[in-house]
């Protein structure tokens, strides 16, 4: 019963869909965080603001997913489902954050279940993300969901040199 009323006030913080300034905060979130944890700057915050534009641009509800945690008024996490490539490569997820405001409440484990079972009722075959190695946090939790790194090699896709890794889950 206790648990059942923590879900459901955690419901109640989850939002689906675009809502004006949600791109903007989940941006900041990022480059605030990145930046301050690994030394991001501008080449990052840009490319993660245009990725998002550009998802929000084109997106498609009927293969495309984005969900966002608000608390207190303040846009605080998200979380989204990039389908556009979902038949060839796997469903893309991406922007998964949350503000050390809502950290170590469930919120992240209530939003990697969402995205995947929005992945399983469009029958999708995979999901993947791209990371890089030292987020320990964010991997237990993909680890703990059935993701598997599947590739890692030194690269710069986030304008830094940095071990990047691919995790995927498959869902079929």
């Amino acid at each position: 019963m206790l648990q059942d009323l923590k879900n459901l006030k955690m419901s109640r913080l989850i939002f689906k869909g675009y809502s004006a300034g949600v791109i903007g905060r989940i941006v900041e979130l990022h480059a605030s965080y990145y930046h301050k944890h690994w030394g991001l700057g501008l080449f990052f915050e840009t490319k993660v603001a245009f990725k998002m534009a550009e998802f929000f641009s084109r997106f498609d509800k009927d293969r495309d997913c984005f969900w966002y945690v608000r608390k207190d008024g303040q846009i605080e996490g998200s979380i989204a489902i990039d389908g556009i490539n979902a038949k060839k490569e796997g469903a893309h997820l991406r922007w998964f954050i949350l503000s050390p405001k809502i950290q170590g409440q469930g919120l992240g484990k209530k939003l990697i279940k969402e995205a995947i079972n929005f992945c399983k009722k469009k029958k999708y075959d995979s999901i993947y993300l791209w990371t890089f190695e030292g987020l320990d946090i964010a991997r237990h939790i993909y680890e703990k969901y059935g993701f598997k790194l599947v590739e890692q090699h030194k690269g710069s896709r986030w304008g830094v040199r940095l071990n990047e890794q691919r995790f995927e889950l498959h869902l079929q």
